[in-house]
């Protein structure tokens, strides 16, 4: 006799998929524009401080995971699905 405990997961509906990929794609959107505008504050403080303010490095750094994340799954490179289904990405 085997004992092999076998946990397979049912395939999700691809209905769901695309459905879920259409919010992740907004998600990514959102994702991208705010991007734009941490990298526009994070410039201002540069010029201001002459460096650049770690705290919003790490949250961009963290930002670009979650973008590629996002974009894993979009493209059925992965089937994890990205935050809010999933933790937020590290930083580190």
């Amino acid at each position: 006799m085997n004992d092999y405990s076998t946990e397979t997961q049912a395939p999700r509906s691809i209905w769901v998929r695309g459905l879920l990929m259409i919010l992740m794609a907004l998600a990514y959107q959102l994702a991208s524009t705010l991007l734009f505008f941490v990298a526009i504050i994070q410039f201002i403080l540069a010029l201001v401080s002459q460096t650049p303010n770690p705290r919003l490095s790490m949250f961009g750094r963290s930002l670009g995971r979650y973008q590629a994340q996002n974009a894993n799954f979009v493209s059925f490179a992965s089937e994890e699905l990205p935050f809010p289904f999933a933790e937020w990405p590290a930083s580190d």
